[in-house]
């Protein structure tokens, strides 16, 4: 099993700290607002790499955080007159509730910034007597980057261009311009705690190395995120934890790519902020899965107008050809093993969901023309579908429910109704061999009929 590990920028073959085991986690949202599709899909992607690892066998111990306190979090706060751990304790019911709409499985563990103060407070402390954090004047606390020789190996800044793009606060209390913040200084109506350095709020990198080291201890597996945190999230997470343990501190760095709306990136600034509430109003929580899932993880998102109903789609004709399958065969409980090898072989090459998802499209085919000749093996290759897709979150439901909630009447175009018509005259008038021609005809044009006694009805297939 192979993963994309972005420290390095090559795939390396997945060897844990501990055989059998996996630590794995992967930075949550910062709940200053409702869940997005952004977070949704970096939720989903990380979920669906600790299904795959325990498929593989591993026990996996997967924490996921949330940032619920900073800066956005204390501005809405004031903007709402809601106190700051109220709106973010509200926020993260909000998301919550989001993301189990999305049926997105849990973490094994959840960690909060809040509930770790002690463990971040201990952390920067021993930053400081390790020479690698000093306290300035004003109470701020912040991170030498100096005295970390290997800065900038995630990234591949330089310490001239490490300023791009990082807003640069109180410059007349650091060393250096790009020191960053562990522990900021309490403001007036600011929510705050009790620290060595006076009362003040943890920084937004520390939050997650401390969390990281309460959970799993000083290394862990796989570290993961979105882009946008390479730098500096991540780069300053590996400086604020190696500097204090002297080890590495992820085997494995991956990061997911970014969403766009019709080709700009999502922004609040361009207002195309994209709720995670509002697409599944609309479509499945199976058809977001299965759009989002069909790009390659690493690489950007970009949803169309076209994106989810397009994916609610597919799954409408791949859930008619199961439940065909179901009606057909209904005591047939054997499954094709070569679809799940295939299914472990895409996987196993750096998460490969895009090429999984690809696949189905042959699998169906393949099911609907034996379907068409009675053959049995069309029910085996839809029962393998719905026990390896699962994995991803598809083909969970009930056949006929999910096409009685989701499937649109589509008309068969004129000339498929012709030949169907004359074929069903064909079979009045008992001129088999016309009528079987004509059926290898709508056949041809992704059309399967089943007569009954009443008439015929037309299936895309």
């Amino acid at each position: 099993m192979k993963i994309y590990n972005s420290l390095t920028r090559r795939k390396e073959e997945f060897v844990p700290l501990t055989p059998g085991k996996v630590k794995m986690y992967a930075c949550g949202i910062t709940v200053s607002g409702e869940a997005h599709i952004g977070h949704a899909f970096q939720a989903l992607v990380y979920d669906v790499f600790r299904n795959f690892l325990e498929k593989k066998g591993y026990e996996v111990l997967y924490a996921r955080n949330y940032t619920d306190v900073d800066d956005k979090i204390i501005a809405k706060s004031h903007e709402t007159g809601i106190p700051a751990d109220k709106y973010a304790a509200m926020m993260i019911e909000n998301i919550d509730g989001a993301m189990r709409r999305a049926e997105i499985g849990e973490p094994t563990v959840w960690l909060k910034a809040t509930e770790n103060i002690g463990n971040i407070i201990s952390f920067i402390q021993a930053l400081i007597d390790g020479g690698h954090a000093y306290a300035a004047q004003n109470g701020d606390v912040y991170f030498d980057v100096d005295s970390c020789p290997s800065y900038g190996q995630l990234s591949g800044r330089s310490k001239e261009d490490m300023l791009d793009g990082v807003r640069v606060e109180n410059d007349e209390a650091k060393k250096n311009a790009y020191d960053f913040a562990l522990w900021k200084a309490a403001k007036a109506g600011e929510i705050a705690w009790d620290s060595p350095w006076g009362k003040g709020r943890p920084g937004w990198h520390i939050e997650c190395s401390a969390m990281n080291r309460a959970a799993f201890g000083d290394q862990i597996d796989i570290h993961g995120g979105g882009r946008d945190l390479v730098f500096p999230h991540h780069e300053n997470e590996i400086a604020q934890t190696e500097s204090l343990t002297g080890k590495r501190f992820a085997n494995y760095w991956t990061h997911n790519g970014l969403i766009k709306i019709n080709g700009q990136k999502m922004s609040k600034s361009l207002g195309n902020v994209l709720l995670l509430s509002d697409v599944l109003d609309r479509y499945s929580a199976e058809a977001l899965k299965f759009a989002l899932l069909s790009a390659n993880y690493r690489g950007d998102v970009n949803i169309t107008d076209s994106f989810f109903s397009d994916a609610e789609a597919h799954l409408v004709r791949f859930y008619g050809v199961i439940a065909a399958a179901e009606r057909a065969f209904p005591g047939e409980t054997g499954k094709e093993a070569a679809i799940d090898e295939k299914f472990d072989e895409a996987m196993s090459d750096d998460f490969n969901t895009a090429r999984a998802i690809a696949d189905l499209y042959g699998y169906f085919k393949e099911a609907s023309r034996l379907l068409a000749e009675g053959d049995a093996r069309a029910r085996r290759i839809t029962n393998q579908i719905r026990e390896t897709y699962s994995l991803l979150g598809l083909f969970k439901r009930d056949a006929a429910e999910y096409l009685g909630k989701y499937a649109k009447e589509e008309e068969a175009p004129a000339e498929v109704k012709a030949i169907a018509e004359e074929r069903w005259e064909a079979r009045k008038s008992k001129d088999w061999a016309k009528s079987d021609e004509l059926r290898e005809k709508l056949k041809e044009l992704g059309y399967a009929v089943k007569d009954s006694k009443e008439g015929y009805t037309l299936t895309k297939i």
